[in-house]
């Protein structure tokens, strides 16, 4: 049985079948229930009129996505992915992450939310990793699901993030074409891969959890230790907060 914790997860836009619909893989709620104990709920791309729906939630998970951030955000004008944007997802994830900071309220980021994070914090980005000197190739490559979320690389973890996992390396999943390029100020490595890819990041002064990973422990959460503890130290800090935190709302 699930406790009554609730962790947002912002939807993208889709277009499907003709018509603008709202929506993110079900791994990311499965992980949450799995993982956090926590009830996930979704929220639409509708820039910052969602900015009240924090009074109701006590977490939120930035999930990943086929989608870039809109390099503009950040300062750049040329767009190597310019058929890859979801310009309403990042008008209501930028504005959410700065407002769930500012409340202390716990939030959780994996690969495009890792990018998010970076970004809504004044960082900037790396648009095709693959193509930099010396850089892997991290994107996950043709074929099914068990293929493109295999273990590809090692990464070497720090702090929080290390404690969490119980381990100082840990192999990881990679599906990603963008990464990290100037790391925002206030946040701090937490992993990297052998190549000198950030993977990881903490926000530094956060008042409660606050994590951001390239990889996707969300999947398969259940199979690997590593991924498990995660969601479930992100769980606790939701259900801490939804405890201590409602009453200062």
């Amino acid at each position: 049985m699930y406790n009554s914790t609730l962790v947002g997860i912002p939807a993208c836009t889709k277009l499907i079948a003709g018509y603008i619909q709202h929506a993110t893989p079900a791994r990311y709620g499965a992980a949450l229930m799995r993982g956090a104990n926590a009830l996930p709920v979704l929220i639409p791309p509708e820039g910052t009129e969602m900015l009240p729906l924090l009074d109701r939630l006590d977490g939120i998970l930035f999930n990943g996505s086929p989608s870039n951030v809109m390099p503009t955000l950040y300062g750049v004008d040329y767009d190597a992915t310019p058929d890859a944007h979801d310009a309403e997802r990042d008008a209501t994830t930028l504005p959410l992450i700065r407002a769930a900071l500012e409340r202390g309220m716990p939030i959780l980021c994996i690969c495009r939310g890792l990018q998010e994070l970076n970004v809504a914090l004044g960082g900037t980005l790396t648009q095709e990793v693959h193509i930099l000197p010396g850089r892997m190739d991290h994107r996950g490559g043709d074929g099914d699901n068990e293929f493109r979320f295999r273990l590809q690389h090692e990464v070497e973890l720090c702090g929080e993030l290390a404690e969490i996992s119980g381990a100082r390396t840990i192999k990881v999943n990679s599906l990603h074409g963008q990464a990290i390029d100037q790391l925002a100020p206030g946040l701090a490595v937490e992993a990297v891969a052998p190549d000198g890819t950030i993977e990881a990041v903490r926000v530094e002064a956060a008042k409660s959890f606050a994590l951001a990973v390239q990889w996707h422990p969300e999947w398969e959460v259940a199979n690997f230790p590593d991924r498990l503890r995660l969601f479930e130290a992100f769980g606790k800090a939701c259900a801490d907060y939804a405890a201590n935190g409602r009453a200062m709302r």
